[in-house]
Formats: C-alpha cells, sequence, structure tokens
C-alpha cells in the first residue's frame, strides 16, 4: 500500500542558516516573498525590454533578416536550464542557485551592452537566458516550499502580475531608452536592479541547504540540452529562405532532435534520479496542465515577440509610443491574474480560471489578424487588453494545478518541467513563425526598395540594415511601403496561431479538479516548522498562526499516488 504524505511520520526539521529549525511565520514569508518578486522582475523585464528596441538594435549591428535569433537565443537557453534549475534545486537547496542565477544574469546584461556584432549581442542573450531561466523556476518553486497549495494563489497572483508589469514596462524601457538615450541602456539599468536583487536574496533567503543522496543524472541535462537545440535549429533552419524544409541541413537537425530524444527517454528510465522523472507523466492532471502550458506558450509568446515591432514600424509610432500602447495589455493581466489568484485561494477551485482565459485569448488573437496600418490605435489597445485578461487567467493558474500534483520533494523538478515545456513551445513557436514574418518581412521591403528603383543589391542591404531612425529620414512614398510592408508580413501569421490555442481550450475543459494541499513544501518535507507547530513556539517565542502556514501534522489534500500514476485514493483535506 502506498504511504501518503500525510501518513508519513514527522522529520524532525533541518536547521537553518542561524543554526535554528526555520518557523513559516507570515514576517518570513514576506521577506522571502521581496526576494523572489525583485529576481522575477528582474528575468521577466529583459524578456521584453528587447522588443521596442529590436528594429533600432538589428539595425545598427547589420542583423535584419536574424531579428529572430535575438528572442530565439533567449529563449533557448532558458529553456534547456529550466530542468536543472528545478532538479538540482529540489537536490541540493534553491538558495545558492538563486544568487548564481541573479549574477549570472547581471553579467551578461553587461555583455549585450558592450557587444559590437550582431552574434555577439546573440551570444550574451542566449547567457542572459541561463540566468533567467533560474530566476522564473526557482522564484515558483520556493513559494510552494513556503506557502500551502490552498493559499498560494494570493502569492503566485502578484507574481503573474509581474509579467504583466514587464509586459508593459520593458517595452516603454526600451523604446523610452532609444528614443532619448541609446538602446545599450536597455541593459545597462539591470545591473542596479540585479545588485539590488542579490542584496535582498542573500539577506533575505534564509534557506537550508542540503547534500544529494544520489548520483547526479548528468547524461540526462547532456542529452536533453542536445535535444532542445537540434529542435530549435531543426524549427528555424525550416522556416529560413536560406535552408527549407526540405535542405538536407535541416532534416539533419530533425534527425538529431529524434536520436537525441530517445536517447533521453531511455537514460530518464534507467537512471538512479532522472533530472525529468518518466513518473509525472503518468498523472493526467500533471499531465493536462503541461500540455496547456505547451501549447499556450507556442502560440501566444509569438505574438508577444513581434507586436511592439508591428506597433513601431507598422503603425509608424515612436520606440517609446508603441511601449505606451502596450499598457492596456499590462492592465488586463495584472487585473486577472491577481484577481483569479485571491479567489482560488478563497474557493479552493481553480478549473474555470484556464477555460475562460483561453477563450479570450483565442478572441484576441483571431482580431490580431486584421491588423493594419490603417488599425485605430484605440482598437489596438482594445485586442491588448482582451489579450492580457486571457493570459493572466491561464499561466499561475497552470503552475499551481502543478505543484498541487506531485509529492513535496518534487514541487522544483515538476514547476521547471512544466515551465520547460511550455519555453519549448515558445522557442518553437517564435523560431517557426518568427521565421515566417522575417522571410516575408525581407522579400516585401526588397520588393519596396526595388520599385522605388533601387539595384537588388542596394534594396537587399537596405532591407537588411532598416531601423526606424533612417525610415524617418526617407520619402513619405517609401514610408508607406515599409509600413504596409510589416502589416502585410505580420497580421496573417497570427491566423496559423489560433489552432493552437484552440487545442489549449480542449485540454482545459478537461482539466481535472482536485482539492488543494493545505501543507507547505518545507513542512512536508521535515525542513521547516509551521508557525502554530508548538516546536516552532519554542524556537521562535511566537504563538499566532499566520496566514500562508499550516502545522506539520495537517493533512495533504493530494497523495504522492495520484502523482505517479497508482490507483490509491487521496486523503481528503482538512476541514
Amino acid at each position: 500500500m502506498t504511504t501518503t504524505t500525510a501518513e508519513r511520520a514527522p522529520r524532525r526539521p533541518r536547521p537553518g542558516r542561524d543554526g535554528q529549525p526555520l518557523v513559516l511565520t507570515q514576517r518570513r514569508i514576506w521577506i522571502i516573498f521581496s526576494a523572489l518578486v525583485s529576481g522575477m522582475l528582474l528575468a521577466s523585464l529583459d524578456q521584453t525590454i528587447v522588443s521596442t528596441a529590436m528594429p533600432t538594435i538589428v539595425g545598427e549591428l547589420g542583423g535584419v533578416e536574424h531579428q529572430a535569433w535575438i528572442t530565439t537565443a533567449y529563449l533557448l537557453a532558458t529553456t534547456i536550464v529550466m530542468p536543472v534549475y528545478g532538479k538540482f534545486g529540489d537536490v541540493l537547496g534553491r538558495r545558492n542557485l538563486f544568487l548564481i542565477a541573479i549574477g549570472l544574469f547581471t553579467l551578461a546584461s553587461i555583455g549585450c551592452a558592450v557587444a559590437d556584432g550582431f552574434w555577439v549581442f546573440v551570444f550574451f542573450r542566449a547567457m542572459q537566458g541561463l540566468g533567467g531561466g533560474g530566476l522564473m523556476i526557482l522564484s515558483q518553486a520556493i513559494i510552494a516550499d513556503i506557502v500551502p497549495a490552498s493559499e498560494r494563489g494570493k502569492y503566485m497572483g502578484p507574481i503573474g502580475g509581474i509579467f504583466g508589469l514587464s509586459a508593459v514596462a520593458g517595452p516603454l524601457l526600451g523604446g523610452f531608452f532609444v528614443d532619448h538615450m541609446t538602446w545599450q541602456w536597455a541593459f545597462y539599468i539591470n545591473i542596479p536592479i540585479g545588485v539590488a536583487a542579490f542584496a535582498i536574496a542573500w539577506f533575505a533567503l534564509t534557506l537550508p541547504s542540503k547534500k544529494a543522496e544520489r548520483r547526479i543524472d548528468v547524461l540526462g541535462v547532456v542529452l536533453l540540452s542536445a535535444a532542445t537545440t537540434c529542435l530549435i535549429f531543426f524549427s528555424e533552419f525550416g522556416g529560413n529562405t536560406d535552408h527549407g524544409w526540405d535542405a538536407p541541413e535541416t532534416w539533419a537537425w530533425g534527425a538529431g532532435l529524434l536520436v537525441t530524444a530517445a536517447a533521453f527517454v531511455l537514460t530518464e528510465a534507467r537512471v538512479e534520479d532522472p533530472i525529468i522523472p518518466l513518473g509525472l507523466f503518468r498523472s493526467p492532471i500533471f499531465l493536462n496542465a503541461t500540455a496547456i502550458g505547451f501549447t499556450l506558450g507556442l502560440g501566444m509568446f509569438s505574438a508577444l515577440a513581434f507586436m511592439p515591432t508591428f506597433l513601431q514600424m507598422a503603425s509608424g509610432t515612436s520606440a517609446a509610443e508603441s511601449g505606451l500602447l502596450m499598457l492596456p495589455m499590462m492592465a488586463g493581466m495584472m487585473t486577472t491574474s491577481i484577481w483569479s489568484g485571491l479567489r482560488i485561494t478563497k474557493t479552493g477551485t481553480y478549473k474555470r480560471f484556464p477555460i475562460a482565459g483561453t477563450v479570450l485569448t483565442i478572441a484576441a488573437m483571431v482580431l490580431f489578424t486584421t491588423l493594419s496600418a490603417q488599425t485605430p490605435v484605440w482598437l489596438i489597445c482594445g485586442f491588448l487588453l482582451l489579450l492580457g485578461a486571457g493570459l493572466g487567467l491561464i499561466m499561475q493558474v497552470v503552475v499551481l494545478v502543478v505543484q498541487n500534483s506531485v509529492p513535496a520533494a518534487q514541487v522544483g523538478t515538476a514547476t521547471s518541467t512544466n515551465n520547460y515545456f511550455r519555453e519549448a513551445g515558445a522557442a518553437l513557436g517564435v523560431a517557426v513563425f518568427g521565421a515566417m514574418f522575417t522571410n516575408r518581412l525581407s522579400e516585401n521591403l526588397e520588393d519596396v526598395f526595388s520599385s522605388a528603383g533601387a539595384s537588388p543589391e542596394a534594396a537587399a542591404e537596405a532591407s537588411a540594415t532598416l531601423d526606424p531612425q533612417t525610415m524617418d529620414q526617407l520619402p513619405q512614398a517609401l514610408r508607406d511601403g515599409i509600413v504596409g510592408a510589416y502589416a502585410d508580413s505580420l497580421a496573417p501569421v497570427f491566423w496559423y496561431l489560433v489552432p493552437f490555442l484552440v487545442l489549449a481550450f480542449v485540454l482545459a475543459l478537461i482539466l481535472k479538479q482536485i482539492p488543494l494541499s493545505d501543507t507547505a513544501g518545507m513542512v512536508a518535507r521535515g525542513e521547516a516548522l509551521a508557525a502554530d507547530d508548538p516546536a516552532a513556539q519554542e524556537v521562535d517565542g511566537e504563538g499566532s498562526t499566520p496566514e500562508g502556514s499550516t502545522s506539520e501534522g495537517s493533512t495533504s489534500a493530494r497523495s504522492e499516488a495520484e502523482a505517479i500514476g497508482e490507483d490509491e485514493p487521496a486523503p481528503s483535506p482538512r476541514p
């Protein structure tokens, strides 16, 4: 008979950094939460700050035809390291990994600012991704460590709101730097934020360290990284006019993907402590929520990556104005993310939120297909508000569902696996749909310059180095042709994203509803004491029970049997 988390005998909590057991008081939870928010803001801000500065960056560094790689490199690196941070956090503890992620991200930002070539810039963007992936995963996993699922919604909501804030603050800051300073300041700004986040995390994250009890799955890490890389290069080569889907090199990457993916699955089935345990996928809840994340990433991040570029070039707005036009999306995302988190905490149910969110997102994507240079600004703002509202109902809710479906010892691994497939979908979507956009754009721009009398060589060079400042100096007729080229290149791409979002809607409909756990992860693992535990009062001298903390003996709302796909029923939640 399988032993559930609730049935296990309590373990003595491991001491914290001060030599005493950690006590999860409300004050300690909020201090730790402040460190997580600072790290999450650093990572999420840089995903979007490049968007409005991208036309200027690629124009100055000479990479218009390869501009999708600025986003793809970051997403690829982020995707590769997510399972590593998740698993190593479960095995070794999350504090030191969190500090490493902040440091790596900050140093890579300096490299981006001083890059003197396009591919050098892309390299440092990838290095930023290596740090950013850790910041996102570890923040979400640490929340699950200190707050039970039944109370976690009100914390996950503000974290989702950070994404909404960054979706606007990033493009706005990027546009301001381009218009009034230089694009390099989009990366210089990360230095003080990174230093502040490191200092807060150093003093606030009083989490216990661990030692690996089993051999680390190094081969699994290597094979997963290789498979992810092959996937991205396969899609990038296939969608590029220089190669295409019938090119031998494209299918060489495809073959590499099949070989490394098969080798990874075989390895994970045999190793002692796999980086992604295959048993996770026997849980229908985990599998369904992860599939929602993958399809959402595939359809949604592709739109977000190039929307500011469309607003800036096709609508004729400046970089700063295109950032301001993203404000409605921030408002929609922050409102629904925080509201849904509070409602989940109050009602203990979550299923209706992803269903409503996918409906709103599909509606927004269909409306995006009608965009043109003549679309009124107020109408574009309405479309973005709808998109943000939909995303706010899905993103953090799916993470909460995944964390609630696994044992406390696998929270980091499950969180990172879910995020991995979402980011894999995002990287694949940006690579495929970004290639479709940039290839069509290059052809359309060359036609525009050729029609104006330029030679084929001059037209190709002009389209490759075009930026907003250069466009402002061109004759009005030529500018109108360029605006039309951008509109004709991007708007039709949104139709290709709709089917993936419809699939996400179907998956949300069949998502299973189970009770939310009322035990924090560190308490369930015996690494901390809840504030209402009698032993905690001896250590901390406090007798009050804060919100978000429960005793170690409280009953878990889900069993390990649920997580690994066994048939034993989960115990009922504590009344």
